[in-house]
């Protein structure tokens, strides 16, 4: 994918660097990555410019439900939904407006869910004194299926899951993606904690009760920093029974100096601390040092060689410390998440994964 021939500042550029194949891997059109972006100079156009775009796919979503033409209704919400999702996933220099873009990718997601094949259904799962929102899809035609938790990072959320739900649902498996501490929906309320399990703990006890899924056959999915909760949940979380670790720092506090502005900024927000030192104690608290030999359940780790935000040697670690049967894919051309080369990897971890699930 070629650089847009437009002078950018660094914030931009970094931006472009470390993201742009992931912006269309997840479903952003090409030609609007290129539009946009195409018009973007300066950092503080970023979040209007991405709204813009989202305000389109919007409208053209309902257009087609006014019409009656309901499937091509919830697609076009899912694209306004990235969108909106990517005009505030890093946006913290101006909480305000980053909070408005957000709604309404929340607001888009939801009015796609009941249009989608298969129709998802938002969920509010209780934990300590608030809620945790997920999206919860169901394959058609599996008498309770086994259920994959998907778990963001630090700049994403569930709205931004749309692609990676497919590639469960296609196989057979439910799917619930979800906003955990620091995350989407939630992060206004919960800070990042190291000790992510928890949230894991109080999903897993609700899908439990739920009569559509098999609640013994739960798998967990994580990328970039959910690259490192989703074996951290799994270490401690023992009705899981598949973990995939895509991306994942094994400390954070190894790859913290090297990484974007953007990315600690963001970081320092989600965590609640008023500075960067604040931010790197509790970037101490995200660690699998200790932790990782108690992953017994089937574990497969993705890693892009050439990631330049978390290096490859975190997901070397954990494939050598974890204490069940253990996989490692390495992709030694892919960047961070390996969303430049997703074919190599994405249908043959759902694969992986409806595996692991089966029926015995």
């Amino acid at each position: 994918m070629g650089r847009i021939a437009v002078a950018k500042d660094a914030r931009v550029e970094s931006a472009l660097a470390h993201w742009a194949h992931r912006f269309v891997t997840q479903g952003i059109p090409l030609p609007d990555f290129q539009d946009v972006i195409g018009g973007i100079e300066h950092w503080d156009q970023w979040c209007r410019a991405w709204s813009d775009r989202g305000a389109v796919h919007r409208e053209l979503a309902e257009s087609a439900q006014a019409g009656g033409h309901l499937l091509t209704a919830g697609e076009a919400f899912t694209r306004a939904a990235l969108c909106y999702h990517f005009a505030k996933f890093v946006f913290v220099n101006d909480l305000q407006q980053m909070r408005a873009a957000h709604e309404q990718a929340v607001a888009c997601r939801n009015a796609a869910l009941p249009y989608l094949r298969p129709r998802g259904r938002r969920v509010e799962i209780p934990f300590e004194d608030v809620v945790l929102p997920g999206n919860l899809r169901l394959p058609a035609g599996v008498q309770r299926p086994p259920l994959v938790l998907l778990v963001a990072g630090l700049d994403s959320a569930k709205e931004e899951m749309d692609s990676v739900e497919s590639l469960f649902l296609a196989r057979g498996m439910a799917t619930l993606a979800f906003d955990g501490p620091g995350q989407g929906e939630a992060e206004y309320e919960l800070s990042i904690r190291g000790d992510y399990e928890v949230a894991v703990t109080a999903i897993v006890d609700w899908a439990e009760q739920q009569p559509e899924v098999d609640p013994d056959r739960i798998g967990i999915w994580g990328v970039s920093l959910g690259g490192y909760y989703a074996p951290r949940a799994a270490a401690f979380e023992k009705r899981l029974k598949a973990c995939i670790a895509l991306a994942g720092p094994y400390r954070w506090l190894d790859e913290w100096d090297h990484l974007p502005e953007m990315t600690r900024e963001t970081f320092r927000v989600r965590s609640g601390s008023a500075t960067l030192d604040e931010a790197s104690k509790v970037g101490a608290t995200l660690s699998l040092e200790g932790v990782a030999g108690d992953i017994t359940c089937p574990l497969l780790i993705i890693f892009g060689k050439q990631d330049r935000l978390i290096h490859y040697p975190a997901a070397e670690r954990l494939a050598a410390e974890a204490g069940g049967p253990t996989t490692l894919w390495m992709i030694d051309d892919g960047n961070h998440g390996a969303t430049n080369r997703a074919y190599r990897f994405r249908p043959q971890s759902a694969d992986w994964m409806a595996e692991m699930l089966a029926k015995s």
